[in-house]
């Protein structure tokens, strides 16, 4: 019998290809993602709780929300994923999936701040070439879209793109391909893991903090 784990999940491609990836030893039971409270989306990210549902459903697993303010001490936040990685725990899910690659600050934080009491993070895209990775995502059949945009690394016309090769193939060179140093995030709408597509349109795009290119994703019926 499997063991049972719940997912650090961004609704992003790291996210999902680390889920497939973990799904080979773990039962996953649950997306642990935080959302900005006043704004109704993923957190960093931007996109919409509905699509997030969407998501989850599509993945047969529960979703657990972590509400968390618009601006959030770090003390505020590790105290609320605390209450929500604690819920699973005293369950008996001892396993928390990741979908870092090679940041070894953000590993150590989620480990020592984070993955208390028994919790043990996993991380099985950890150390891996990111090129190899982003082919793979999209050789498996993955299929997502860019949903943030950090202009200070890629110009805002990549905000609402698909992730493809078309797309990797115009990154300038400074850009990791995963968008592992933060230059871009994305949303993953279908993939070999996932029952159903997660129907979406492209909308309008805002520039927030002068900094990042935010595209709007819309929910749609299939």
């Amino acid at each position: 019998m499997k063991e049972k784990a719940i997912v650090s999940w961004s609704g992003g491609k790291d996210s999902a290809l680390a889920v497939l990836e973990a799904q080979q030893d773990f039962e996953i039971v649950a997306l642990l993602t935080t959302v900005t409270e006043g704004y109704d989306r993923i957190s960093v990210h931007g996109v919409r709780t509905a699509l997030l549902e969407r998501q989850a459903e599509s993945l047969k697993c529960a979703l657990e929300k972590v509400v968390i303010p618009r601006i959030c001490s770090n003390d505020e936040y590790e105290a609320k994923m605390r209450i929500g990685l604690d819920k699973y725990r005293t369950a008996g899910v001892l396993f928390v999936v990741c979908g870092d690659i090679f940041l070894e600050d953000v590993r150590q934080y989620r480990e020592e701040r984070l993955f208390t009491n028994g919790l043990k993070g996993v991380f099985p895209l950890w150390g891996r070439d990111t090129t190899e990775l982003a082919h793979r995502f999209i050789d498996l059949g993955f299929q997502a879209v860019l949903c943030c945009i950090d202009t200070h690394s890629l110009d805002q016309g990549f905000a609402g793109r698909l992730y493809n090769r078309e797309m990797l193939a115009d990154l300038p060179p400074t850009v990791d391909p995963c968008g592992e140093n933060g230059e871009f995030h994305s949303f993953v709408f279908d993939g070999p893991n996932m029952a159903s597509r997660v129907w979406c349109r492209v909308g309008g795009r805002v520039l927030r903090d002068n900094r990042f290119c935010y595209c709007d994703l819309l929910p749609e019926e299939t």
